[in-house]
């Protein structure tokens, strides 16, 4: 479902502020970039992998910054260095486990590994004032998780890659991110999508990349406890509403963060978003 950008009927919402853990180009457009095209956002961006780094910069982005460290809980760590950019990781990948599959055992072959020095993301000052967080660094995202607790507790909205599958070593699991996003205040709002992928010799249509039964992996999208947004101010309502409205079509969470804005001033934001969304939704709207 098309919807219009939130700026375009409240002028007064505040600027985000995006960090991107994981900020390789590899996989197309980053789920935040609607609000980067409307010039509502500036961004930071980690990316240890020095190729990646090199890629991000040579893009010439405006309001955007992007630092060579590797997130993770401060600790020192081994960044593995795959043939596949997407692969690469603080964590060895499990052969045993990318072997049942077409194409991973390739991608995750190690053609070398660095010794790093993580970062806590409470420790970068880049991260201050962060309303929206993406991971996505291939098995680090406990670790980086670990070393936010100050970023969780002022941001509003986590977009997570998680397995069901660890392709790595020691790789934590959705099971465990979701205990530490909760925990956190945070509540899962939607997976985007699930992927999945046949196990070898089989597949289908010819395809490597094609799925059928084993659910491998996702994005999980996590915004602040729905039943805890009157305890958020109503800049930061604005900033969720916006990040809901603009970047997942979630027209409903949108208007229930609008809600809590008017319950806190006496506005009526959520009849005009309401307004403006039925003559394009008539049937969501009724």
């Amino acid at each position: 479902m098309n919807n219009f950008p939130l700026h375009e009927l409240f002028d007064d919402i505040p600027r985000q502020r995006i960090v991107d853990v994981g900020a390789s180009p590899i996989d197309g457009a980053p789920p935040y970039s609607a609000l980067r095209e409307s010039n509502r956002a500036d961004l930071v961006g980690f990316e240890p992998d020095r190729d990646q780094l090199r890629a991000l910069h040579e893009r010439g982005e405006r309001n955007a910054v992007f630092l060579p460290e590797a997130v993770g809980d401060g600790q020192p760590g081994v960044l593995h260095i795959c043939k596949s950019p997407g692969m690469t990781s603080l964590l060895k990948p499990d052969a045993r486990v990318l072997a049942h599959f077409h194409g991973f055992p390739e991608w995750g072959e190690v053609l070398r590994t660095e010794p790093v020095e993580t970062v806590r993301l409470d420790d970068c000052p880049e991260t201050r004032g962060t309303s929206y967080l993406k991971l996505d660094v291939q098995g680090g995202e406990l670790a980086a998780l670990t070393g936010a607790p100050e970023l969780l507790a002022s941001a509003l909205a986590v977009h997570v890659e998680v397995q069901f599958i660890p392709f790595y070593e020691g790789q934590p699991l959705f099971a465990e991110l979701d205990q530490a996003l909760r925990a956190a205040g945070y509540c899962l709002h939607r997976f985007l999508p699930i992927h999945s992928r046949v196990f070898q010799p089989l597949l289908v249509d010819e395809n490597i990349y094609s799925g059928l039964s084993q659910v491998l992996w996702s994005d999980a999208v996590y915004f602040k406890n729905f039943v805890d947004l009157d305890q958020q101010a109503p800049s930061a309502l604005l900033q969720l509403a916006e990040i809901a409205n603009d970047l997942y079509h979630s027209v409903d969470f949108a208007a229930l963060a609008l809600r809590h804005v008017d319950r806190q001033t006496g506005s009526r934001r959520e009849a005009k978003y309401l307004q403006a969304l039925a003559g394009m939704t008539p049937v969501l709207l009724g």
